[in-house]
């Protein structure tokens, strides 16, 4: 299985992560968002498109996709991100990978209130009419979720970048336009893999598997201070709000045993 291979299949199973109730979505709620979102494409200066998490599809594509960047919009229809994916940079489009699963991995174990105000933004390269690479930028942000949290509906607006220096790989950020908290990509956070000892990393596998401090202390014979110290020098070295976030990040670093290397 080559990179991409893999980024895709760890794309999607932190995409199914999620556990819709079908019968539980009002997609009269989808309906009115797509009213108001053909209305302000219209106005929009670059093309937009709604992402349908529950059905893995998109459920609305601008007509501006072509307009504006030349795509073939009935291939596009037929094979979805498979066509769009094709007229990425290949090298963008294993960084763009790396960073959808990195940004989606964090997306999906903060808060539903905090998700509100993430924004992501990715500046890469991408054939444009003529086979000639011109930088975009997209942003992405949630436009709707589920009455349990999950992720439902994405909004993506596609523009050229002001920055047309085709040298130079992508680059991704996600804010918290709330806090101003900034999570960038690549990061030093890919450094991270090694960050954590031994212990630290047997401890957060434990924790991985349901076990409370009591029952790690039991199983490694140590105290279950020690334990809370380690749990704590975990969520400080990884940079997250929790022990949950700790496993979800380390486990997209493949960090914990088992997990996919990047």
């Amino acid at each position: 299985m080559n990179r991409l291979t893999e980024l895709k299949k760890r794309f999607d199973e932190i995409l199914n992560s999620q556990n819709f109730n079908e019968s539980e979505l009002d997609y009269q709620i989808a309906d009115k968002h797509l009213e108001l979102i053909k209305q302000f494409d219209s106005i929009n200066t670059g093309a937009l498109s709604v992402f349908d998490l529950n059905k893995k599809e998109h459920i609305y594509s601008s007509p501006k996709f072509n307009s504006i960047f030349g795509w073939d919009m009935a291939r596009l229809a037929e094979e979805g991100v498979e066509y769009s994916d094709s007229l990425i940079h290949p090298e963008d489009l294993l960084f763009l990978m790396e960073a959808g699963c990195y940004f989606a991995s964090i997306g999906f174990s903060i808060s539903t209130e905090r998700r509100a105000n993430i924004k992501m933004y990715v500046d890469y390269r991408m054939k444009i009419r003529n086979d000639e690479y011109f930088r975009v930028v997209e942003q992405h942000s949630i436009l709707e979720s589920d009455k349990n949290g999950n992720v439902w509906l994405s909004l993506s607006t596609l523009d050229l970048s002001p920055y047309n220096d085709i040298d130079t790989p992508l680059t991704s950020r996600m804010i918290d336009v709330n806090t101003g908290q900034l999570y960038e990509f690549p990061t030093q956070n890919l450094g991270k893999k090694n960050i954590l000892t031994m212990r630290e990393k047997e401890i957060l596998e434990l924790i991985s598997k349901g076990l409370i401090s009591k029952q790690i202390a039991d199983k490694l014979y140590i105290s279950v201070n020690t334990v809370n110290t380690h749990r704590q020098r975990i969520i400080e070295k990884l940079d997250v709000s929790n022990t949950f976030e700790a496993v979800r990040f380390a486990s997209d670093l493949g960090i914990l045993p088992g997990a996919s290397s990047k």
